[in-house]
Order: C-alpha cells, then sequence, then structure tokens
C-alpha cells in the first residue's frame, strides 16, 4: 500500500482528498461535489461534536448544519484551503459561525422579531443556550485579537472535536504547543466569560 492510500482523520484517502481539494480550489464544480461526498460522514460527526456542546434548546440538526456549511461553501466559489485539515479546520470555522447566526436570530427573535411582547410581570426568561453560545462567540473574538491561534486551537478542539495530533499537524505546532494553547486559551476565556 502506498502512503498516499492511507487513510487519515477517518477523512478518506489522502491522496484522493488532496488531489479533489486542488481541483476544488480551482473552480472545478464536480470537485467540489465530490469533496463533500466523500468527507460528508466525517463533517456528519463534526457537527454533531459541535451541536452536542450547544444544549437542548439548540434546533439545529446535524443534518442541518452540514448542509448549512456546504451552502456557505458553495457560496464562496471554491475551496480556499491547502489539504484536509485546513479543510475540516475551516469547516469547524463555518460551523461555529453557522451557529452562532443561528443564535443571534433566535434572540433577535426573543426581543421582539415575531415574539409576543409581555410585560415584565409574566416574568423573564432564564438564560438560554444561544446566550450562552453569543457570550462564547464574543470571548473568542476577543482572544483572536490577542491570539488568533488560541482560536483555531479551540475551534478545532472544542467546536471540531479534533485531538491534538490533528490540530498540530493541521496548524505545523507540535502536541505539546496544541496542549499549551489550550490551557491557555482556557484560562483566558474562562476569565473573559466571568466578566
Amino acid at each position: 500500500m502506498r502512503l498516499d492510500e492511507v487513510r487519515c482523520y477517518g477523512f478518506g484517502v489522502v491522496g484522493d482528498i488532496t488531489e479533489l481539494i486542488k481541483r476544488a480550489r480551482a473552480g472545478e464544480d464536480a470537485a467540489m461535489e465530490k469533496l463533500f461526498e466523500e468527507l460528508y460522514e466525517p463533517l456528519r460527526d463534526l457537527a454533531r461534536s459541535r451541536l452536542a456542546r450547544g444544549g437542548p434548546q439548540t434546533l439545529l440538526d446535524t443534518t442541518g448544519l452540514v448542509h448549512e456549511f456546504y451552502i456557505r461553501l458553495e457560496h464562496v466559489g471554491r475551496v480556499l484551503v491547502n489539504d484536509r485539515g485546513h479543510f475540516m479546520a475551516y469547516a469547524a470555522r463555518a460551523m461555529r459561525s453557522v451557529v452562532v447566526d443561528f443564535a443571534r436570530r433566535r434572540a433577535a427573535s426573543r426581543r421582539g422579531g415575531d415574539v409576543e411582547h409581555v410585560t415584565l410581570t409574566e416574568g423573564i426568561p432564564e438564560p438560554s443556550s444561544e446566550q450562552e453560545i453569543l457570550q462564547v462567540h464574543a470571548a473568542l473574538e476577543m482572544l483572536e485579537k490577542v491570539d488568533p491561534r488560541l482560536v483555531r486551537v479551540v475551534e478545532m478542539r472544542y467546536f471540531a472535536g479534533m485531538t491534538e495530533e490533528e490540530i498540530g499537524k493541521s496548524l505545523d505546532i507540535t502536541d505539546r504547543t496544541v496542549r499549551r494553547d489550550w490551557e491557555k486559551a482556557r484560562l483566558l476565556l474562562a476569565s473573559a466569560l466571568k466578566a
């Protein structure tokens, strides 16, 4: 078996995926569709992992999140990554964006969109998972200004469920650096979320 035929990260045959990414980067629609088809199950796993952290109030489902990611990918017109690790990191970030946008729409709806207005005597709604998602997103935006790599590590580990080894390969850093970045990011995010 040749090295380019070895399956990696559960994302399909390495050489095939890399070739599809190159063709999709060049704007070949058929390659984009085939790439999505080949990576559909890993993308569903990624979406499942991401949604598991959203709590029971998140109305998005795994299939919906994967398809929303594909729609955004199609809107861009071509893949803007170099390999499968970068593709999955991009998918993690895009899925985070989809969930945050969904949470914003739901929160806006609760503040007077399609919702009936009630008086304060009828009760104040308790914090929802959408509020938590938006708080984490705001904290990540602040962290991005300090150290963008820390945010990539959080996206890949927390949102995508990638291992330290997978993150290291994707970011071209050591596993040890990934562990240090993860701990540093956790501390900074915890501090930001308490404020």
